[in-house]
């Protein structure tokens, strides 16, 4: 059989070997770094103290010792502002690049079309920021 097919079995048998040699020096070094974590994480807990005391037992919270419960309200606003602040964000990470790209042949309406559907997106964000009271200055 390895006759009739001619030179291209040959040469599809000789590339077998360096194709699966590349996977295994993959394999080989990410062996090799899960090793080397699990050595450091083992010397690590074997060089550290282990002294517990009641101190070092409490729930350390900035340098002041804690009192009350561990249930904390958070304030809604603040979540509204880290979203007003990723729309933002992303808004300014699109355009810029949109900018450049724009004004090469071959991209105008169709990036145009994108960006306004992009924009769109983020608008309905906006929009939503504004009917929740988040964009009031008091």
């Amino acid at each position: 059989m390895r006759e009739t097919l001619g030179a291209t079995t040959v040469a599809a048998a000789d590339t077998a070997p360096d194709h699966f040699g590349s996977y295994s020096v993959v394999g080989l070094l990410a062996v090799l770094g899960v090793l080397f974590v699990a050595a450091a994480f083992g010397v690590g807990r074997l060089l550290r103290p282990v002294v517990p005391t009641p101190e070092k037992l409490m729930t350390y919270e900035c340098g002041v010792d804690p009192v009350g419960e561990g249930w904390a309200h958070t304030q809604v606003r603040y979540y509204v502002y880290a979203f007003l602040y990723v729309i933002f964000a992303v808004d300014s990470i699109f355009l810029f690049p949109w900018a450049t790209v724009f004004a090469a042949p071959g991209y105008g309406a169709a990036t145009l079309v994108e960006m306004f559907i992009f924009l769109g997106f983020l608008a309905v964000g906006l929009l939503y920021a504004y009917k929740k009271g988040v964009l009031t200055w008091t």
